[in-house]
């Protein structure tokens, strides 16, 4: 028996809607990036873009634990002495939200070019509006994913 490879004609792209308000951002990040990188399904391939298109809403109520609504996010402008930071509860509460869970997704993929394809598939918004209702999005409830089993 050989071994399944898929082709462009065997994929599948579905829309995935996943609500983030009250979901922890790690936990939130590492089924979206299973989900654009297409390991969810059985015909998995590691170098075809496998995954589905996923609109993530309600980006600015993400949850964070600990204490990492105080981490400063650093980066460089390229020019001497040109190192910024701020915060991600600033992120979180300024102009540009879904930046917080867009490089989430983005360190959870592998740093190549077929990573940076699949994260066109990825589309945040800060709100609940989205421009993607044509497409028809399954909603994917990730707070019942995230529930730990607990025995009684």
């Amino acid at each position: 028996m050989k071994t399944f490879s898929a082709t462009p004609a065997d994929i599948d792209k579905k829309w995935i809607l996943i609500d983030a308000e009250g979901v922890v951002l790690g936990r939130l990040a590492s089924i979206v990036a299973m989900r654009l990188r297409g390991k969810h399904k059985a015909t998995f391939t590691p170098h075809m873009d496998m995954g589905d298109n996923v609109i993530v809403i309600n980006a600015d109520k993400i949850q964070l634990t600990g204490n990492k609504r105080d981490k400063p996010n650093y980066w460089h402008t390229g020019y001497p002495g040109g190192i910024k930071s701020r915060t991600t509860g600033a992120i979180l509460e300024g102009a540009h939200p879904e930046r917080v869970v867009t490089q989430a997704v983005k360190r959870m993929l592998p740093g190549n070019s077929l990573a940076r394809k699949q994260m066109t598939n990825l589309r945040v918004y800060a709100g609940t509006d989205h421009p993607h209702e044509a497409q028809d999005p399954t909603v994917l409830d990730v707070k019942s994913m995230n529930k730990k089993n607990t025995r009684s």
